[in-house]
């Protein structure tokens, strides 16, 4: 049988809500209450602003006790006040996909790849600079033509 908490650990991890931090998480409710989790990110955060808020608890105290900087705690609660409980959730940073490699760049290194199996993705990402004038990385050509091929495109 699979262990609870390894599985709650991957859930979190899922779901980017595993929080890095947990062992500076020193509050004594997430210490002693088996009900506080210090590795779920969100609810450490959330926790954290009620604690202020509810319990009048300062923003230098609750934070050092939730393994945050104050900083942090004002971003997180201008962040939940915007966004409510969802808002706590940390977003993925960054491009969410190969933005940079339109349907007419992956044509394109398709035929180059039909026209010679040999090439690799160094000297294909050289060709788009040159045909497109867009600097891509090596890995993320790779990437892609492996995410098309198995779309069997």
């Amino acid at each position: 049988m699979d262990d609870p908490k390894n599985t709650k650990t991957q859930t979190l991890r899922k779901h980017g809500a595993l929080n890095p931090r947990a062992k500076d998480v020193v509050d004594e409710a997430f210490i002693t209450n088996e009900f506080f989790d210090a590795r779920d990110l969100v609810q450490v955060k959330y926790e954290m602003l009620r604690r202020v808020r509810a319990e009048g608890s300062s923003v230098t105290r609750a934070a050092s006790a939730f393994g945050f900087s104050r900083v942090a705690f004002y971003q997180i609660r201008a962040a939940y006040e915007e966004g409510g409980l969802p808002a706590l959730v940390p977003r993925q940073r960054g491009p969410k996909h190969a933005h940079k490699l339109t349907e007419t760049i992956l044509s394109f290194l398709d035929q180059c790849r039909a026209d010679d199996k040999t090439l690799r993705s160094r000297t294909l990402a050289s060709m788009v600079r040159k045909r497109f004038g867009l600097s891509v990385h090596p890995r993320s050509i790779e990437r892609a033509l492996k995410r098309r091929q198995k779309k069997g495109q």
